[in-house]
C-alpha cells in the first residue's frame, strides 16, 4: 500500500495564527472553561475548572453534539415521551445527503442534528469520513481511493468502509438506541449508488430522504475549501496550502463520477447555495419531515460568532425582581461602555487576523505551475459531464479572487447584530453596544427572562424557608420543575424555537444582551447541553462568551472583560 499522493505532509513553516495574537494587547480570557456539557455542576456550585496557564489565555470548549445518546436521555424542548422513543408519529428516518466535497453536506448533518435533537428526536449524524480516517488511523489511504474507478482492492476497501458506517446507522436506527432520524454524510454520487441505499433502507422499513447540496456560487466553494484546515479531521496539523490543494483533487477527482439527483421516483430536496433556492420532489407531508424542510431553508453556513453577554446594572436589584424594569444605574452604564470596549477591540482583532490570514497563505494554484485550480477543475467539469446535469446543478469550477495572492482583497469586517428583550435596562446595554458599531439595537421579546411567578424577589434561602416542598421539588428536577405561575426552563426552550431559527439565519456576528436564564438555553442549544447541566450553567458579568460554529463542532470561548467585577 502506499502513500496518498493527496495527502498533504504535516511539515509546516506556515505562522499560525495563533501566533499573530501573540501582543501585548491580545484579550484575555479567565482560565475556565466555557460553561457547557464539558463541566457538570450542583446547585448553588458555580461552575470553576482547573486554572491553567494557556497560549493568549484562551480557553476553548467543544460541543456535545457528536456524542451518542443514551435511551434515557431527555432533550431541552422534548414535548412528550412515548414506549418507542419515536415522536410526531414519523417513524425511523434516514437522510442521506448527496454532494461533492465542500458544499456544505457536514453543515447541514451537524445542524440538523443539533436541532432535532433539542426538539427531542433521537437524531444521530454518521459522516463515512470519519470511519474511513478511523479504519486508516494507523496506515496510508490508499492512492486511488478518491477515484471514481480505483483498484479492485481499494474498491474492496471502499465498500468495507461504507458497510462499516451503514452497519452502525441500522444498529442505531434498530438496535437498543432507540433512534428515530439517521443522517447519512457521503458524496453519494451517482443514482445507481443512491437507488441501492433506497432498497436498502426500505426493506428494513426506514423511510428516505435524499437531500442534495449544490454549490453553484464560486464564492462559496472557495470559502469551504479554504477554511478546510480550521475544521476538518482529514487536515489537521498541515500545512495550509497542502491541505487546500488536496481537498481540492478530492473535488477534481470526484467530478468525473458525480451525477447529479434526477430520479424523480426518490424523495429528495436540492439545496442550491445553502439557501438561495430549493427544489423539493415527492417531498414528504409528514410534521417531522416539514420540520426538517423548514430548518434547512433558513439555516445558513454560518460567517460570524455568537457572543452572550449580560445586560448591567440598576439602582434596585432588576434581576431578583421581574416585574422591575430599571434603568442602568451610573455602574451600569460604565459597565456598558466596558463590554462595548471589550467586544469592538475582540471584533477588530477577529478581523485584523483574518486579513493577515490571506497575506500568509502561498499561492494555491496546484502542483503545475502552468495550471490553475480554475483551468483544471473547468477542464474536467467538460471532460466528464455526465447526463442529466445542467447550468444549475453541474459542480462548477471553484476558482475565486481569494485564491489569488495579487488580487485578494482585505476581508470586510463580518456584519454585526446586536438583539437585547424589552426590558430597559438591557436595551440600553445593547444600544452602548450597537451604537459603538454602527448598528441599531433590534428588541426581541423572546428574549424576557424566565419569570419567577410567586417566587418573584425571593432568594434560595426564603424559598427553602417560605415553600421547603416546592423547594425541594425543585431542587430534585431544576430544568422541568415549575414554581406556582412560573416558567421552568423547558418552558423558556419551547419558547425560544423561533429565536433559534432567527439565530441560524443570521449572517455575520451577533451579539444577543439578556437575563442569565435567556443566556444558559441558548447557549444550552448551540452547545448541545444536557438538560442536567442548562440550569447550572454560569455567565458572570465579567465575560463575554463567545460561540464560534463551523462545519464539525461548535466551539465556546470565555472573554474577559478588564476592570469588571464577576
Amino acid at each position: 500500500m502506499t502513500q496518498d499522493s493527496s495527502r498533504p505532509s504535516a511539515n509546516s513553516d506556515q505562522p499560525s495564527l495563533s501566533s499573530l495574537l501573540s501582543s501585548p494587547s491580545s484579550i484575555t480570557v479567565k482560565a475556565k472553561p466555557a460553561p457547557g456539557p464539558f463541566n457538570m455542576g450542583t446547585r448553588n456550585q458555580p461552575l470553576v475548572g482547573n486554572s491553567l496557564s494557556m497560549p493568549q489565555n484562551i480557553i476553548e470548549a467543544v460541543d456535545s453534539v457528536h456524542e451518542h445518546l443514551l435511551p434515557s436521555d431527555i432533550s431541552p424542548a422534548q414535548l412528550y415521551l412515548t414506549e418507542s422513543g419515536h415522536l410526531f408519529h414519523a417513524g425511523k428516518i434516514c437522510i442521506v445527503l448527496v454532494g461533492l466535497p465542500a458544499r456544505g453536506k457536514t453543515h447541514h448533518a451537524v445542524s440538523l442534528t443539533r436541532y432535532l435533537r433539542w426538539l427531542g428526536v433521537r437524531a444521530h449524524a454518521f459522516h463515512l469520513g470519519d470511519y474511513r480516517r478511523r479504519y486508516h488511523k494507523d496506515k496510508s489511504t490508499p492512492d486511488d481511493y478518491f477515484k471514481p474507478k480505483p483498484s479492485p482492492e481499494t474498491q474492496k476497501l471502499r465498500t468495507k468502509i461504507v458497510d462499516m458506517c451503514l452497519n452502525d446507522l441500522n444498529e442505531f436506527l434498530l438496535g437498543p438506541s432507540s433512534g428515530q432520524v439517521a443522517i447519512y454524510d457521503a458524496v453519494n454520487p451517482t443514482a445507481e449508488i443512491r437507488r441501492g441505499l433506497k432498497r436498502r433502507f426500505e426493506n428494513l422499513g426506514i423511510n428516505v430522504l435524499f437531500v442534495e447540496c449544490i454549490s453553484t456560487n464560486d464564492e462559496l466553494v472557495a470559502r469551504n475549501v479554504r477554511d478546510v484546515k480550521l475544521t476538518s479531521p482529514d487536515f489537521q496539523g498541515y500545512d495550509y496550502n497542502d491541505a487546500v490543494r488536496s481537498y481540492l483533487r478530492r473535488i477534481e477527482l470526484r467530478i468525473p463520477d458525480y451525477e447529479t439527483m434526477a430520479e424523480t421516483e426518490l424523495s429528495f430536496i436540492k439545496v442550491i447555495n445553502v439557501c438561495e433556492r430549493f427544489v423539493l420532489n415527492r417531498a414528504p407531508l409528514g410534521y417531522l419531515q416539514n420540520k426538517i424542510i423548514f430548518f434547512l431553508m433558513n439555516t445558513h453556513s454560518k460567517t460570524g460568532s455568537v457572543y452572550f453577554a449580560r445586560a448591567g446594572f440598576s439602582e434596585k436589584n432588576a434581576e431578583l425582581h421581574y416585574r422591575n424594569d430599571e434603568p442602568l444605574s451610573p455602574s451600569g452604564h460604565e459597565y456598558a461602555a466596558k463590554l462595548r470596549n471589550c467586544l469592538t477591540t475582540h471584533l477588530k482583532r477577529h478581523h485584523e487576523v483574518d486579513v493577515a490570514s490571506l497575506h500568509v497563505s502561498e499561492d494555491t494554484k496546484g502542483s503545475e505551475p502552468d495550471t490553475s485550480i480554475s483551468a483544471r477543475l473547468a477542464n474536467a467539469k467538460k471532460t466528464y459531464k455526465t447526463p442529466g446535469q445542467d447550468q444549475w446543478t453541474t459542480p462548477t469550477p471553484t476558482y475565486s479572487p481569494v485564491w489569488e495572492k495579487k488580487t485578494s482583497k482585505p476581508a470586510k469586517p463580518q456584519p454585526i447584530s446586536v438583539w437585547s428583550s424589552k426590558r430597559v435596562r438591557t436595551l440600553q446595554t445593547a444600544s452602548c453596544i450597537a451604537e459603538g458599531n454602527g448598528v441599531q439595537a433590534t428588541q426581541r421579546t423572546l428574549l424576557v427572562q424566565m419569570n419567577p411567578g410567586a417566587m418573584d424577589g425571593l432568594e434560595d434561602a426564603e424559598i427553602a424557608e417560605r415553600f421547603p416542598e416546592e423547594y425541594a421539588e425543585h431542587t430534585l428536577n431544576p430544568y422541568h420543575h415549575r414554581y406556582p405561575r412560573a416558567e421552568s426552563y423547558h418552558d423558556l426552550a419551547v419558547r425560544m424555537e423561533p429565536l433559534i431559527m432567527e439565530i441560524e439565519r443570521t449572517r455575520g456576528d451577533l451579539v444577543i444582551i439578556a437575563h442569565e436564564s435567556i443566556l444558559r438555553v441558548l447557549y444550552g442549544y448551540l452547545m448541545a447541553c444536557k438538560v442536567g447541566d442548562i440550569p447550572f450553567l454560569q455567565f458572570p458579568k465579567d465575560e463575554i462568551i463567545e460561540v464560534t460554529p463551523n462545519a464539525y463542532y461548535n466551539v465556546a470561548k470565555r472573554i474577559k472583560i478588564d476592570g469588571v467585577e464577576p
